[in-house]
């Protein structure tokens, strides 16, 4: 155990003991335990996984544990490893007791109540990270006093006293380490825990202060001036949408002021995150995102006021540039790699390209499962659609999740001119170890069917003995085929629509070769990319095209 578990050990530990003592107190003057507000949850659950739920299916983020592979019990999840981070991270949150609640029904209720006694069962002590992050505690106490009226309806006195007592107890918890959570989302979530505690528990004034003090000193270095969020993650950013939006509800029911910095906050998150918006309604892959529920995507856009507006085409601060046209869609990556948060990627200048409401050119995705090989894979610049040299990550990408040594210098110049629009930009994430410096610029006619680029190596430094091969790499989504002409210097890609698009390249040898995507974060579907490959020589510029055909070829 390192210094900061034991600090979070003693802490907890010295919480435990103040509470046992403040139990017995309550009980011997028989103090009644009540919730003075609930929170509210603005994502709606779904009774389809309610019912999963019942029948001892747990599936979060698009991965499912049947409860005989759960445990030791053959019951219980809450031991469960395979699965990785971010299913335990679900697992503990408890947000699916909305799904319960959507399902309605008695076994429902009593399903959820059942684990939640379990979760005390098993979580006496300090001895399970992924249950006692401040940021997961934050989502758990939302979600209980968001749900706790379904919970409690029909429970027996046993249950409701032990209920109040975990959650004053995870509250008072939480005040002590709120401020331990770590950079991004993961501290909108602890301080959203820590005001609703404070809003809806008795005796809480002293934590709604605080999380509140916490929340706009977090607001204020979060969310950029287009409104981006600093993580440069679209699910991320959607994540905290509803993460805000939900807290705003919870202070408007309490009939307290949301405060200026929430309400803008959520004012300018809002319409930023149309920027990251496929044609089929889905969010780009940038940085560990999945494609997400459109409906979802629709709801938190019309609950904030933005599902009207138009997409940002450009967001300097989130460092995204977007192009829109008749015929396809562009989505830029033109910023470098966030150091806030977890799980950033080495993605510099690549992107994504739809046609209509159909995806073409992608990157490969986040991985959300346990297989952590497969996690750091795709957060490798050749799992995106843009240039890598050597087969080196145009970043270096630590164990932790942290991103470093990379890109420090981003340029980036648009120009719009008879509804046709030129990105020019620029990367130095190959200078320090390879000399070299990336530059790439994106061209989309005025009707978005004649799509072109060009990618140029630059030698600043003399490095010889490396640096030497370079491949330019456009993945395609899998429902695109995809397949050489008989000249063997172009690709034909056909959309399920029946759409062709031609795609050509000069300066390098083309090819077909096979490639994945994890569009949804836990499911590898397998794929194709072109490659443009070459050496690199004392200057390299590789052009390339897509083309739409007309109907009929």
């Amino acid at each position: 155990m390192g210094a900061s578990d034991g600090q979070a050990s003693a802490v907890f530990l010295g919480t435990l003991r103040w509470f046992r003592s403040r139990t017995s107190e309550s009980r011997r003057r028989g103090e009644s335990q009540r919730l003075v507000h609930r929170s509210v949850d603005p994502v709606p659950g779904v009774a389809g996984r309610g019912d999963a739920l019942v029948a001892g299916l747990y599936e979060f983020g698009g991965q499912a544990v049947r409860a005989a592979e759960a445990g030791e019990r053959g019951d219980t999840p809450w031991r469960h490893r395979e699965a990785g981070d971010y299913w335990l991270a679900e697992l503990h949150g408890f947000d699916w007791l909305r799904d319960l609640r959507a399902a309605g029904t008695g076994l429902a209720a009593e399903r959820g109540r059942t684990m939640v006694l379990d979760w005390l069962q098993q979580h006496r002590s300090l001895d399970n990270t992924a249950a006692w992050t401040p940021e997961v505690i934050g989502r758990r106490i939302s979600a209980w006093l968001a749900h706790g009226e379904f919970l409690l309806e029909g429970a027996d006195d046993e249950f409701t006293q032990r209920f109040h007592q975990a959650l004053d107890l995870q509250a008072r918890h939480l005040t002590r380490t709120a401020r331990n959570a770590g950079e991004g989302l993961p501290r909108l979530l602890a301080y959203r825990g820590l005001i609703e505690s404070g809003l809806c528990l008795p005796d809480g004034e002293r934590r709604v202060a605080q999380g509140l003090k916490l929340l706009e000193a977090a607001l204020t270095e979060q969310v950029l001036g287009d409104g981006g969020y600093v993580e440069r993650n679209p699910s991320t950013h959607l994540a905290a949408i509803w993460c805000l939006a939900g807290l705003r509800a919870t202070l408007d029911a309490s009939e307290r002021p949301a405060g200026q910095t929430l309400s803008e906050a959520i004012a300018r998150l809002a319409p930023s995150l149309r920027t990251f918006r496929h044609g089929d309604g889905g969010l780009a892959l940038f940085n560990g995102s999945i494609e997400e529920e459109r409906g979802l995507i629709d709801l938190a856009l019309s609950r904030t006021a933005a599902g009207s507006e138009t997409a940002p085409f450009d967001a300097p601060y989130m460092g995204f540039r977007r192009i829109d046209s008749r015929h396809s869609t562009l989505i830029a990556d033109t910023g470098a790699p966030s150091t806030t948060g977890r799980w950033a990627h080495a993605g510099t200048l690549s992107f994504e390209m739809s046609a209509g409401r159909e995806r073409l050119i992608v990157n490969c995705g986040g991985w959300r499962g346990g297989n952590a090989g497969w996690r750091e894979a795709l957060r490798g610049t050749a799992a995106h659609s843009t240039l890598v040299v050597d087969d080196t990550n145009s970043a270096t990408l630590g164990e932790d999740g942290a991103i470093s040594d990379g890109p420090t210098t981003v340029k980036v110049e648009r120009r719009d001119q008879d509804g046709a629009t030129w990105i020019d930009s620029s990367h130095d994430g190959y200078l320090d170890t390879l000399g070299l410096i990336h530059k790439r610029r994106l061209y989309a006619g005025h009707e978005g069917a004649d799509v072109r680029g060009e990618d140029t190596l630059s030698h600043i430094r003399r490095r010889r003995q490396r640096g030497r091969e370079f491949a330019l790499r456009f993945h395609l989504h899998p429902e695109v085929t995809c397949a050489m002409t008989e000249d063997r210097r172009a690709v034909l890609l056909r959309l399920p629509s029946g759409a062709i698009w031609q795609m050509r390249g000069a300066g390098a040898s083309i090819s077909i070769d096979e490639s994945v995507y994890a569009g949804d974060g836990v499911t590898r579907r397998r794929t194709s990319q072109v490659a443009l490959t070459g050496p690199i020589e004392d200057s390299t510029t590789v052009k390339w095209a897509f083309k739409l055909l007309p109907k009929g070829n």
